[in-house]
């Protein structure tokens, strides 16, 4: 076994020794040699960097045709990099193997490791809950956080979930792909939409007790959509699924995936929902999706990649089988295609309208609460009357602008 990497040059595979002098041409002119006597693996580490190299893909060009063409000739090359880095010329001599991070078995097996080594009691209903959590981390961030937990408490319980979640913010913001959203409002925020908070609700018990749903043999939910008037609550729904299920809330801007280079704009999307499987369980929140994928079917450049782009995503929304809870939100129905909205692809759609006059009291109820200024003498009736029309975003202004008056 022979070993080269991009920053310390030729290394001895057994005892990890280091000759920084020797560059990638020199170590595989070197050695090809010795393919002739022996079966030889060459590994190759981090060199995406030197991919687009003439005399790099020439040798490797070389090396991998020997193999086909000549029957004393063995020498098998491993690339182990984490960028996908392939030459045209190369395209047909490679096999991409992709290490995906541990699924829920291996995970169980590390935190039951981990918990052997340390002399750890952990319940079995503990151990699977935990490892849903910990699905989309890999191997070295599952024992950081068993190590953060540990030392805090010289335990590890469901109250290390919290650990787990600010470890998933991390891999998010390094992504740059997916926005993570910081948010404060609760269901309880929500004045009206009983239906929908009653479904949210029933949504929870399953999102909560994922392990034991599946087990019963209920379906992963997919997500929601919601459809209707500006300043109805739409987006405020969504912070609130976020805080009911208690998962991180991440925010899909579309126009941010959008690549100047040809290809660019699908891989960002491929990127995005993967980083969204990654650190699942989760609420992805697209909002305004109508505008979003805006030009679908139309004709042209830009159109057209938005129109791939509509296509990937669907597909994913079809075929996922991670615990990323969808929640779109549009204004407009009229600009979605019909493919979009046909079951399969949300487990449920909603239609929010103009709070009528017990709703509207909710809302005038919860904002003057929020601000410290809700007295019963307040003439709810008089309110009703003179807000007939007015959405949540308009009641709220109403309240901001009399309570500063006041002041």
């Amino acid at each position: 076994i022979f070993e080269y990497n991009n920053a310390y040059g030729d290394i001895d595979f057994k005892t990890k020794s280091q000759n920084n002098e020797t560059t990638l041409e020199k170590f595989l002119d070197y050695i090809v040699g010795d393919a002739f006597e022996h079966n030889i693996f060459i590994v190759l580490k981090d060199i995406h960097g030197l991919l687009n190299k003439p005399e790099i893909i020439a040798r490797l060009k070389s090396i991998s045709e020997k193999n086909i063409y000549s029957t004393d000739f063995y020498a098998t090359i491993f690339i182990v990099s984490a960028v996908l880095e392939i030459p045209v010329e190369l395209e047909n001599y490679i096999t991409i193997v992709d290490m995906p991070t541990p699924d829920k078995n291996e995970v169980i097996e590390i935190i039951k490791k981990y918990g052997k080594d340390l002399k750890l009691e952990m319940m079995d209903d503990l151990i699977s809950e935990l490892a849903l959590d910990f699905k989309g981390l890999t191997e070295f961030q599952i024992i950081q956080i068993l190590n953060l937990a540990y030392q805090d408490g010289g335990f590890i319980d469901e109250r290390d979930k919290s650990l787990i979640l600010l470890e998933k913010e991390q891999v998010i913001k390094k992504s740059g792909m997916v926005e993570i959203v910081n948010f404060k409002e609760s269901i309880n925020d929500i004045g009206g939409l009983e239906n929908l908070k009653e479904w949210l609700e029933k949504k929870e018990k399953i999102f909560n007790r994922l392990d034991k749903a599946l087990r019963f043999g209920v379906d992963i939910p997919k997500g929601i959509m919601i459809i209707g008037m500006p300043g109805c609550g739409k987006s405020l729904t969504a912070k609130a699924t976020a805080r009911l299920f208690n998962v991180p809330l991440l925010r899909l801007d579309v126009g941010r995936l959008l690549g100047k280079y040809v290809g660019e704009s699908e891989t960002n999307m491929r990127r995005a929902l993967s980083i969204a499987e990654q650190i699942s369980p989760c609420v992805l929140w697209i909002d305004e999706i109508e505008k979003a994928f805006s030009g679908i079917g139309e004709s042209g450049g830009a159109s057209d990649v938005t129109t791939r782009l509509f296509g990937h995503f669907l597909t994913w929304i079809q075929e996922k089988e991670s615990t990323v809870f969808i929640v779109a939100t549009a204004n407009d129905i009229s600009k979605l295609p019909p493919e979009f909205l046909r079951k399969g692809r949300f487990d449920e759609l909603f239609f929010v309208d103009l709070p009528n006059a017990e709703e509207r009291r909710k809302i005038f109820e919860i904002h003057l609460k929020k601000r410290k200024k809700w007295i019963k003498s307040i003439d709810t009736i008089k309110l009703l009357k003179e807000t007939e029309g007015f959405n949540g975003a308009d009641i709220e202004a109403v309240i901001k602008e009399s309570i500063e008056n006041a002041f």
